[in-house]
């Protein structure tokens, strides 16, 4: 039967598990709502009883409507208030801090992972399924280009470098505690196979198609939209337009390089810094495309566009190769540089005339809230069963296993009420 809403999908898994199961989702950190959070929101609504389990907890209480009600716990990392604004830096930390949760009581235990979480301990009787959002990009392919952009690369970097090698002994080491692995696009999958030595299914992440439509005009300036941090290029974009002086770019966002990058903009560029959501839907239903420069491990915004109709000129590596069809919903260049920017521009404008609002947008569909539902229910739901273990009775618990701790603040079964549950922040 094709699950097709929110309930049908907890019936299929009631079913698959039996509806007395206890259920652990342990997340890297909340800190803002991003893709990894829209994630960590699907799991949350598909499993309604789940506990969540994280490192820090820094999110304002205007921005928690995500989570659902679910309770959390945090790590002894939340103690240390001098440095919770900084959290990354205590990286050294964090594999420590990640195995002090105790998760024992759990049947099923989820780590939405871009960091640490898959390094959660767990025990034979229970079922650890990853999402991986990534392996430690700084640890692993992405090491060398972190410590040039921090200052790192020559000789002061060495304690670095050590401290980065032994997280990679202990992030390939926690992968034997994960019994699935799943991506969020093929690219990532291949990371956890070089990385892991692990298969991982492809469970791309849910976007919310719904809130990005196609407009009713198209206007005539190409849109760059995201964090001015190092690899989002977003400086390369602006140097592709001030060799292409004649055509407009708008450019939204901000971050630690953005002062200077609008410094060096030329006339034809107008930076307009962070705006809210409204603004960025208004401008991608409005851009005759969407530029977009970065190697992501999914990257949700061009979806975003071709949400809105808007064909998308995008470098051709990561997740735009799950994401677009080259010369369907727009353009892939092979290389990061002005000239292949460039280039792309002008063969997007050469054949404009071919590219379908409809069909750029039947593409984005296939990343829907409702998609990655269906096949993360699938990705459960194959793994609980396929799984070795003992003997199990009618209820559908483990005959001779010991029953699961009572879980503090929490109700029992995953297909609880959202309001029988609270929201606790606590040190482990």
């Amino acid at each position: 039967m094709r699950v097709t809403n929110l309930e049908h999908h907890h019936a299929a898994l009631r079913e698959s598990m039996g509806a007395d199961r206890r259920v652990a989702v342990v997340h890297d950190w909340l800190v803002t709502r991003a893709g990894a959070e829209q994630v960590l929101e699907q799991i949350l609504l598909l499993f309604p009883g789940a506990d969540v389990f994280t490192l820090v907890d820094l999110l304002p209480p205007g921005e928690r409507a995500f989570l659902h009600g679910a309770t959390v716990q945090t790590s002894f990392i939340q103690k240390l208030p001098i440095l919770r604004q900084r959290h990354r830096a205590l990286l050294p930390l964090m594999p420590l801090a990640i195995e002090q949760f105790d998760v024992s009581g759990y049947d099923l235990v989820i780590s939405s992972s871009h960091a640490v979480a898959k390094g959660v301990i767990t025990g034979p009787r229970q079922l650890h399924l990853c999402y991986c959002h990534s392996p430690i990009r700084y640890a692993w392919d992405l090491q060398h280009e972190y410590l040039r952009e921090a200052g790192l690369a020559g000789a002061s970097g060495w304690p670095a470098r050590w401290l980065l090698h032994r997280i990679r002994m202990w992030d390939a080491r926690t992968a034997n505690g994960v019994d699935r692995f799943a991506a969020n696009s093929r690219f990532i999958a291949q990371r956890v196979r070089k990385v892991y030595r692990r298969s991982a299914r492809v469970v791309h992440p849910p976007v919310d198609i719904a809130a990005f439509t196609p407009g009713a005009r198209r206007e005539d300036f190409y849109l760059a939209a995201s964090r001015f941090v190092p690899y989002k290029r977003m400086a390369l974009i602006v140097d592709a337009f001030q060799a292409m002086p004649d055509r407009e770019l708008v450019v939204i966002g901000d971050g630690p390089e953005f002062d200077r990058v609008r410094r060096r903009a030329a006339p034809n560029v107008r930076m307009l810094g962070w705006q809210p959501s409204d603004v960025l839907r208004d401008h991608m239903r409005r851009a005759r495309a969407f530029v977009f420069a970065a190697e992501e491990d999914f990257g949700i915004t061009p979806v975003e566009a071709q949400a809105c109709g808007t064909p998308v000129i995008a470098y051709g590596s990561g997740g735009a190769l799950d994401t677009m069809r080259d010369g369907v919903t727009g353009v892939l260049f092979g290389e990061q540089s002005v000239a292949a920017i460039v280039a792309a521009v002008e063969r997007f404008e050469r054949d404009e005339s071919r590219y379908s609002p409809i069909a750029i947008r039947a593409n984005a569909e296939r990343f829907s809230v409702e998609q990655f539902r269906e096949r993360f229910t699938r990705f459960v739901t194959d793994a609980w069963s396929a799984r070795a273990g003992p003997r199990r009775g009618r209820s559908g618990a483990s005959a001779n296993a010991r029953a699961p701790r009572p879980v503090a603040g929490r109700t029992a079964g995953f297909v609880a009420s959202p309001a029988a549950r609270h929201v606790s922040s606590s040190g482990s």
